[in-house]
């Protein structure tokens, strides 16, 4: 289901389920992140949640927690994103050992490093959600140890003529870089 107007970067708390007709097919950019086979074709057949809980703490840094979970037996990951663009070590039993950073951003900020992660946003006042009008998160993860880096640029767009909350991500290992647009269905604040 599309995303309402008045669910926004604000306050993702709620269940977004990944929507597969619309969103890039992902074995590639697995495979590129060093994903076995098992797992890949796993992940392509099942059916992905996201369980967001966003909070600001006392220091005024916006919170975003996701537990994601996924049918046929597949051990879900979690993300546990603080918007101070703070570097910060996580293990994953997907992708290994991280060190992430997030924040907000404004997607003609200089720092956006490919035009792919700033296409097809919707740019309207009524999408501000940081607390300076900031209309989208950027996520950054480098993985050291399986030598790629992935940026993230999460924001809500117009597909097929509704809005829905998406993600553009760029995995980049080596000289090769791969390009997904990832859609979520709004399943509502459970």
């Amino acid at each position: 289901m599309a995303a309402p107007p008045e669910v926004t970067l604000k306050d993702l708390t709620g269940e977004w389920v990944m929507n597969k007709t619309l969103s890039d097919d992902t074995d590639a950019i697995l495979t590129l992140q060093g994903i076995g086979w098992l797992t890949r074709k796993a992940i392509a057949y099942a059916t992905v949640t996201l369980h967001c809980k966003q909070y600001t703490s006392e220091d005024g840094h916006t919170h975003i927690d996701i537990d994601q979970t996924a049918t046929g037996g597949i051990k879900g990951t979690t993300e546990l994103r603080e918007l101070d663009w703070t570097e910060r070590s996580h293990v994953d039993h997907i992708f290994g050992s991280l060190k992430g950073k997030s924040r907000w951003i404004t997607i003609d900020s200089p720092e956006i490093p490919d035009d792919f992660l700033k296409e097809g946003w919707i740019e309207g006042e009524e999408e501000n959600g940081g607390p300076n009008g900031e209309r989208h998160i950027e996520s950054f993860v480098d993985n050291e140890e399986k030598g790629w880096t992935g940026e993230q640029i999460w924001g809500f767009a117009i597909i097929d003529g509704k809005r829905y909350y998406t993600r553009r991500v760029i995995i980049t290992k080596g000289s090769e870089a791969l390009k997904v647009r990832l859609v979520y269905n709004w399943q509502g604040k459970k």
